[in-house]
């Protein structure tokens, strides 16, 4: 394995990566937030969940080693009534960005394949809006939490400069995710 990070296209020094993940922290955060909020009475419906959404810059320090960052987006909204079955009350809407720095390491680093690892950590901040259909102003409230990504095992394919990839981990990109990265 150690040979094969070797091999393959070391005149590459950057890449950037587009990426859409499911089951993410913060859709698990969501998940979590709701089971509470029902329990205190209140009902939520037509819940929706956006993301995550991902933006990845590394720089290849090695051949085998690469330092960057990653910016996530996602996004939620549900409608709220205070009891079940009861009239809509309002509209909770959830925003999250996290930015969170990185590091790669690829295992096998050939021409057209390559399997990597990945470790991230960093915060993440969320904006939530409350919309009420009364009349009543909206209200707002952000928070800031630690948050990461552990991606065990990523496999990319393609040519030397795009490649496919899907990542299997745990953290705000999600527990499994896929995209594709571009190496300058």
């Amino acid at each position: 394995v150690c040979v094969n990070a070797q091999n393959g296209y070391d005149d590459t020094k950057g890449e950037i990566a587009f990426t859409y993940g499911v089951l993410g922290n913060s859709q698990w955060l969501d998940a979590f937030s709701a089971v509470v909020t029902e329990e205190a009475g209140a009902a939520l419906s037509n819940e929706q969940f956006l993301g995550p959404l991902a933006v990845e810059y590394f720089y290849h320090y090695r051949p085998w080693l690469s330092f960057g960052g990653i910016v996530t987006f996602g996004q939620s909204s549900m409608d709220v009534a205070n009891q079940k079955d009861g009239p809509k009350v309002g509209t909770s809407k959830i925003q999250y960005l996290s930015l969170m720095p990185a590091i790669k390491f690829d295992w096998v680093r050939l021409r057209h394949f390559g399997m990597y690892s990945k470790l991230a950590a960093g915060y993440t901040m969320r904006l939530q809006h409350y919309i009420y259909t009364d009349g009543r102003p909206q209200e707002n409230d952000s928070i800031f939490h630690p948050n990461f990504q552990v991606s065990l095992l990523g496999i990319e394919a393609g040519s030397p400069r795009f490649r496919v990839f899907c990542e299997g981990g745990i953290g705000e990109q999600g527990i499994l995710l896929a995209g594709l990265h571009y190496k300058f």
